[in-house]
């Protein structure tokens, strides 16, 4: 490093030679054209390698970068200028603070940079391999890197400055552990966050249940985003429930999608004791079969769950395409299964009382120890 800056200020050393005002003017106004010019060059040169870079696969899918390389040149080659104009005119005061904007100014390529490189890892890297742990430290370096970039920046533009920083680093250390006791609900969430982005209970997409939904509302919907702090949820009834991480993380997620998009519907039927137990289990599997999105593989069976107070408890267990119609299917199978079980006089019991009203004559005498 002292070797470059050595060559460095020898390279400017004919810049800054004693000389006149006018003289130094004619010297930082050549230093300028010098630049500009040279800036001219180095764009043809990246205009040419753009065009050709559409046949290589490795970056042809990054016109960003060539607008970053010109950034940088451009901010080099300001940077150059400045360093020259400072030795030119003896504007050693303000070299330090000239060097500190720049590291704050030249933040914004290297962030570019990472977030370029963190996409070539998304698309050649991580797209290949089967586990999602890689897509998920991308995913927050994606979100994080700003923050990461810039303080590193301030810390290293503060240093250049001549300003002790370990006294802020430790003022920041107290004043997060102050913020983590005020704030501790949020950053419970944030920390939930960042878990349900690792483990991945669900997707974008999944339908699952919705345990604080309205009362009387759908109790179930679609997760439509996964933040940092809260989970938002678009029930069936288009009410989007927005749930914090950390409530989730402590329920059980009953998720409908996860693996399969088909699942197996259960719906309670009930019958009379004195029915005819095998037409009512043929009539509930004709219901069945009279619906296009019910599978037929595995196939549709019905099975007798216990004996009720006043009825013989049926289950019908289907498989449907598609969870989303978890509720058509149920309202579908109840309501083809009633008229059914009309037309072929099955009866649906419901509770009943017998009760025996006993007529007792004026001289009937009452059992001995009743009087």
């Amino acid at each position: 490093m002292d070797t470059i800056a050595n060559y460095l200020d020898r390279s400017i050393s004919f810049f800054t030679a004693e000389a006149s005002l006018a003289n130094s003017l004619a010297k930082a106004l050549a230093v300028l054209l010098a630049a500009f010019f040279l800036w001219l060059i180095v764009k043809r040169i990246l205009t040419t390698l753009e065009k050709k870079a559409v046949h290589f696969k490795l970056i042809q899918f990054r016109r960003e970068l060539f607008a970053v390389l010109r950034k940088t040149v451009g901010l080099l080659l300001l940077w150059l200028v400045g360093v020259i104009w400072i030795r030119l005119f003896h504007l050693v005061v303000i070299e330090r603070m000239f060097h500190a904007v720049f590291i704050i100014i030249a933040a914004t390529p290297v962030k570019a940079y990472l977030l370029i490189f963190l996409e070539l890892l998304e698309r050649n890297l991580a797209a290949r391999t089967e586990t999602a742990i890689d897509n998920i430290v991308i995913d927050l370096l994606n979100k994080f890197s700003g923050a990461i970039v810039y303080a590193t920046a301030a810390v290293i533009a503060l240093d250049v400055l001549g300003v002790n920083v370990m006294p802020f680093i430790a003022g920041a250390g107290v004043m997060g552990v102050a913020v983590g006791f005020a704030a501790k609900d949020t950053l419970s969430n944030l920390i939930a966050g960042i878990l349900l982005i690792i483990d991945r209970p669900f997707e974008i997409g999944d339908r699952i249940e919705v345990w604080s939904a309205p009362a009387g509302s759908a109790s179930w919907g679609d997760v439509i985003d996964i933040g940092l702090r809260a989970t938002r949820i678009k029930t069936t009834d288009n009410i989007v429930v927005i749930i914090p991480n950390n409530e989730i993380m402590t329920r059980d997620i009953v998720n409908y999608t996860a693996i399969y998009s088909s699942i197996r519907v259960r719906i309670n039927i009930g019958i009379a004791y004195d029915s005819d137990l095998a037409m009512a289990k043929s009539l509930i599997l004709q219901a069945a079969a009279s619906a296009d999105w019910i599978l037929s593989e595995p196939p549709p069976k019905v099975v007798v769950r216990n004996f009720g107070e006043s009825s013989v408890d049926l289950q019908a267990r289907v498989w449907i395409k598609n969870a989303r119609r978890r509720m058509d299917t149920i309202d579908f199978i109840t309501d083809t299964v009633k008229n059914l079980f009309d037309e072929h006089g099955i009866e649906i019991p419901f509770p009943r009382r017998d009760v025996t009203i006993v007529d007792r004559g004026a001289g009937d005498s009452l059992p001995q120890g009743k009087k």
